[in-house]
């Protein structure tokens, strides 16, 4: 249950600072538009207890603006300029109140959040951006996308440097801004789901389960134990098929090619499993609002096989002197860097940051087969170890949840709730915790849901580590966050 607290705007800046000392983090900002003005939610978390809170700001619609908290927690900060540009709520006394979604082509005075938004016409995309020049002898830029080889998402990545050593990257995202969260107002709660699937497209079970969660918080529906198995036993599916492409394009990302060929047809066997699991390759349509179900169990055989054979790839992998050498040492993210930014999933815990929301915010128990992988170096080399490392515990996972539900595929039960209220949600889904916020209007739909991947934590933390990394690293370290476009891009 998340306890929810009215503000006053003066009153805000302690009130988060002090949650923060306690040992709470910022898991969400969002804006609601409300008759006579917004509501602003500050969503805050703490694993250690699974405490939550609401505090809620009020600002009028002819000039809205919040305070911003930018100088306390460089998150929120964010979460501050992306209200601005999507509702027109001004941050006032930010540090950095440049665009952050929107591009110099959208309209000026449109947000596309507002009620009263409607179509807009854009501009060519020509205007300049405010990237920051780094001046200084022998230094020069060189850019690189938002166009990448191959079916990659589009972000552009400016590089100042200086013979081949990085001294700043700056990344400029927002190029797939779809407007998933306006898509979900209006929706029938049962038929979220299937858009939270596609949030990114290979965390769905990750989004799906959020969205669901949420809403059933908000319903106060309570989801049977053998569908919260097969809940956490769509997530751990999910995060085998994802770590194994992983592991196989890092060590593609250091010329050693013939690792990638094997993780690519152990990831095929793996969407095989998630075909006759669940129907689906990458396992939609398996959650439910008050649910779960599958068609069928998963076969352990083929786990433990693509198991085994992952856990000797990597030892393959790192035997290789040229891959260990690339690997050790190379864009380092300090735990108090990545402390400070706020990072989540593997990219913390390769740093050292214990952090789990399967532990620290769970909904099932998942028994003693399951620990949490933290590594201290915060290399390329430690975020490689977490991945392989959760690998080996997500399969023994499966195996302890096959056993517990007795053979048994979920009930699958679907609720459409028709009552007001709120919920969150919470989920590690395979890069990091996921969080959805979800109101409901009494008649069955959907009136706001706020989304936040973990890659829009994260993806900051990508320049840092970069810095004093050689331009030739930078793939290989953009490999080892693998943050998504479209999780970030909403």
């Amino acid at each position: 249950m998340t306890a929810a607290h009215e503000v006053r705007a003066e009153d805000l800046g302690h009130a988060v600072a002090s949650r923060l000392g306690d040992g709470f983090r910022v898991a969400l900002v969002c804006g609601i538009e409300v008759d006579d003005g917004f509501r602003v939610v500050y969503v805050l978390v703490r694993g250690s207890d699974d405490q939550r809170v609401e505090l809620v700001l009020r600002t009028p619609i002819d000039v809205p603006s919040i305070p911003s908290l930018a100088s306390i927690d460089y998150a929120t900060g964010r979460f501050e300029r992306e209200i601005r540009d999507l509702y027109g709520i001004t941050p006032t006394g930010h540090p950095l109140p440049a665009r952050l979604v929107r591009h110099g082509h959208w309209p000026r005075g449109w947000y596309p959040m507002r009620r009263d938004a409607g179509p807009a016409s854009f501009e060519p995309d020509v205007g300049s951006f405010p990237f920051l020049e780094v001046e200084g002898e022998g230094v020069y830029e060189i850019p690189v996308g938002p166009v990448h080889a191959g079916i990659i998402e589009p972000g552009h990545f400016r590089f100042s440097v200086v013979g081949e050593t990085i001294l700043r990257m700056k990344a400029r995202l927002w190029f797939v801004h779809r407007g998933v969260e306006k898509l979900f107002e209006g929706r029938r709660t049962s038929d979220g789901i299937e858009l939270a699937e596609r949030i990114s497209g290979d965390t769905a079970v990750g989004h799906g389960i959020a969205y669901a969660m949420a809403v059933e918080a908000a319903a106060d529906i309570e989801v049977d134990e053998q569908d919260r198995l097969v809940r956490a036993l769509l997530l751990e599916l999910e995060r085998l098929h994802n770590h194994v492409a992983d592991l196989g394009a890092l060590a593609n990302d250091v010329g050693y090619g013939v690792v990638n060929a094997h993780t690519s047809r152990l990831r095929e066997t793996l969407l095989r499993l998630n075909k006759e699991t669940t129907g689906h390759r990458l396992l939609r349509g398996a959650v439910t609002i008050g649910g779960a179900r599958l068609a069928s169990l998963p076969d352990l055989g083929v786990v433990a096989s693509v198991a085994a054979q992952v856990a000797e790839l990597a030892e393959h992998t790192l035997a290789n002197s040229t891959v260990r050498d690339r690997f050790t040492g190379t864009a380092r993210l300090s735990r108090d860097a990545a402390l400070e930014l706020g990072t989540l999933g593997y990219v913390a815990r390769a740093s050292g940051l214990d952090v789990d929301a399967r532990r620290d915010h769970p909904f099932v128990d998942l028994g003693g087969s399951f620990s949490v992988a933290v590594e201290p170096a915060g290399d390329v080399l430690a975020r490689y170890l977490v991945r392989v490392r959760e690998f080996d515990i997500s399969a023994s996972v499966v195996r302890d949840l096959v056993a517990r539900l007795g053979g048994r595929a979920g009930q699958g039960e679907q609720v459409d709730p028709h009552q007001a209220g709120s919920g969150l949600g919470l989920v590690e889904g395979w890069r990091g915790t996921i969080a959805h916020r979800v109101e409901l209007d009494g008649t069955g739909s959907v009136s706001r849901v706020k989304v936040v991947d973990p890659s829009f934590f994260n993806w900051p933390a990508l320049p840092v580590a970069l810095a004093d990394t050689i331009v030739p690293d930078f793939p290989l370290v953009n490999k080892s966050f693998n943050q998504s476009y479209a999780g970030n891009d909403l």
